[in-house]
């Protein structure tokens, strides 16, 4: 009696592995291109180290004293609820797509309002906190 389910699950195999070997042939090719174009730049870059480019850049501003410097936190605070909004408001294109479709409107909507109660209410404790204060 033949064996046709060793012949299938081979080929199935075959099959499952070509598709890996695509991405790792993929992934060395990627790996060989940064590498090339990396030695090629050290080797068609200028080597001539001064004491100047040795030293410190920032913004055109030579280095004057300590590295250390204060820095407000509530720049980092703003940058944070910029990013958290940002982020949200990203969940309500495809809440807009799904809303529109039929069967959906009412379940949709819910959940929707519970979402951006969620974000009212962590406004509303950024407000509160003195975070939102411009001083």
């Amino acid at each position: 009696m033949p064996e046709p389910t060793v012949v299938t699950t081979t080929v199935v195999a075959a099959d499952y592995f070509q598709s890996y070997s695509v991405v790792g042939l993929l992934a060395v090719v990627g790996v060989l291109f940064v590498a090339v174009a990396f030695g090629a730049g050290r080797l068609l870059r200028p080597v001539v180290p001064t004491p100047e480019k040795l030293l410190t850049y920032e913004c055109g501003v030579d280095p004057v004293g300590e590295g250390w410097a204060h820095t407000q936190v509530r720049y980092y605070v703003y940058a944070f609820l910029y990013v958290i909004f940002a982020v949200d408001s990203i969940f309500l294109f495809p809440w807009a797509t799904v809303f529109a479709a039929p069967g959906y409107g009412a379940a949709t909507l819910v959940e929707m309002f519970i979402f951006l109660g969620f974000l009212a209410v962590g406004l509303l404790y950024a407000y509160k906190k003195g975070v939102l204060a411009w001083t």
